[in-house]
């Protein structure tokens, strides 16, 4: 196990993670009782030829690769944080708007912990959903699922 936790941080430390500007997409299932921010995020990135999320991107397509794909909450803590680098990284690499499926997000979600902090410290991050990030953040209110 060591040895596959080892390949994992290379993975997500040094594996693409680019995305063309406005095509990124992040979603939000950890801690909630179903599925369909990412069933909708998947939806939408079938109708829109660029979109992709950190799934599909070469860093993405490798962790999962291992085995390592499945909803914070279900994973355990090791494999929570490899994702949380990937997905920082994802965040840091995008540009113009962000695709966000994360209505009802768990405050403990990646979305609440990681990605809404490094889309807001992103220059070169715009929009979330067509909305002035500064404004999404504002009118956004995580949940949280016991």
């Amino acid at each position: 196990m060591n040895n596959l936790i080892a390949e994992a941080y290379a993975i997500a430390q040094n594996e693409s993670v680019a995305t063309k500007p406005n095509s990124a997409v992040v979603y939000s299932v950890s801690f909630m009782p179903n599925s369909k921010n990412k069933d909708d995020a998947k939806k939408f990135i079938s109708e829109h030829q660029d979109a992709q999320m950190l799934d599909d991107t070469p860093c993405g397509q490798a962790l999962i690769g291992l085995g390592l794909d499945g909803r914070v909450d279900e994973v355990g803590e090791e494999i929570t944080k490899v994702w949380k680098i990937a997905s920082s990284r994802y965040i840091k690499a995008a540009k113009g708007n962000i695709n966000a499926f994360v209505e009802g997000a768990d405050k403990r979600s990646t979305f609440c912990s990681t990605e809404l902090q490094e889309i807001m410290e992103n220059p070169n991050i715009t929009t979330i959903n067509g909305i002035d990030k500064k404004v999404f953040a504002q009118n956004f209110h995580p949940k949280f699922y016991e």
